[in-house]
């Protein structure tokens, strides 16, 4: 069980596929929001359960249904992959029907001393992944993450060719966004990325997004420039998903968008404002030189939270630090 985010969904999708190709004779079954079954298509012997968050499992007494439902299904054990309280309220109801159940440790001490702005702790954390493969040992199930699979690259259909081209270009994803804004890299400098970038014709620019207020961003820094495409709300989220397979290099935020091309085996390349690798969110079999971090020797705070969501005061600008030039080298060097 894993219900949000986006990106923390896709972070569960690459232990589950060595989950499944390392024991073939067991049957995992997610139970997670509908929007996400996309991620966890192609995978055998593995089905998605539907949460129904707004009718059948809604409440106490939807949480004993959601219950209910998977205990007809013959579930032996239950993997809690978030640890908040809908998900301990459906792991109790298993204890007490005599399954064996467990959960994910965040690790919270650990983080609030990575990011606390004083006595700092500053050290590479256990990853998500990892905490993640904790679980499924304590069902008795051993994974090892090393030599991962991947999904092959999807076939792009007739839409998504007629939007892109169909052509041999080198393809660059760019996801600009993130929840919070202090995870998100200056428009002005993401500009000045994009535009040298567009300078070679052989490159093909992708810009995603989603939301009025991100398109009409998106509208802007594709402005102008034919190998500059904005495909926020141009095709579906199932097509967008064989898109991002098919990018030779994806440019994100510490955000959902880099963990869903990670988990489909692109090569990711991620910038930190606020937070930072080392909290353990780092996308998915991505060396650590792929993400790119703000100075902690002018700003030496960082990273000042875990989610992007605490402010400090005159830390807003801390990614400018990162400069243009270092982006646009890293990404030409990952596709070369």
């Amino acid at each position: 069980m894993r219900l949000s985010a986006m990106g923390d969904v896709a972070m569960t999708v690459p232990v589950l596929r060595a989950f499944v190709n390392q024991y073939p004779e067991v049957k995992i079954t997610v139970v997670s929001r509908p929007f996400f079954k996309p991620f966890f298509e192609g995978i055998p012997n593995l089905s998605f359960f539907a949460f129904d968050e707004k009718v059948r499992h809604k409440g106490s007494l939807g949480l004993f249904r959601l219950f209910q439902d998977l205990k007809a299904l013959k579930i032996d054990a239950f993997a809690d992959l978030h640890n908040v309280l809908r998900s301990k309220v459906v792991r109790t109801l298993f204890v007490v029907s005599g399954k064996k159940i467990a959960s994910v440790d965040k690790g919270r001490e650990e983080k609030k001393a990575l990011t606390r702005p004083e006595n700092k702790i500053f050290k590479p954390l256990t990853t998500m992944f990892e905490r993640h493969v904790k679980v499924f040992e304590e069902l008795g199930f051993s994974i090892n993450l090393a030599n991962p699979i991947f999904p092959q690259k999807a076939i792009l259909d007739s839409e998504i060719l007629n939007i892109i081209g169909n052509s041999h270009q080198k393809l660059i994803g760019i996801a600009p966004f993130a929840q919070y804004d202090s995870k998100v890299y200056p428009m002005d400098l993401m500009q000045e990325v994009i535009d040298i970038l567009a300078l070679d014709q052989n490159n093909t620019i992708l810009l995603f997004g989603g939301g009025k207020k991100e398109v009409e961003v998106l509208n802007t820094l594709s402005s102008g420039k034919e190998n500059v495409i904005n495909m926020a709300g141009k095709i579906k989220f199932q097509q967008e998903l064989q898109l991002i397979s098919n990018l030779n290099v994806m440019l994100s935020m510490d955000s959902g968008n880099a963990h869903i091309a990670a988990m489909l085996g692109v090569k990711v390349i991620t910038l930190w404002g606020a937070t930072h690798p080392y909290a353990g969110f780092s996308p998915f079999n991505q060396p650590l030189t792929n993400a790119l971090v703000s100075d902690r020797n002018l700003y030496p705070k960082l990273p000042t939270s875990v989610y992007g969501n605490k402010k400090v005061e005159g830390y807003d600008d801390v990614m400018r630090t990162i400069t243009v030039q270092e982006v646009v080298s890293k990404i030409n060097s990952e596709l070369n």
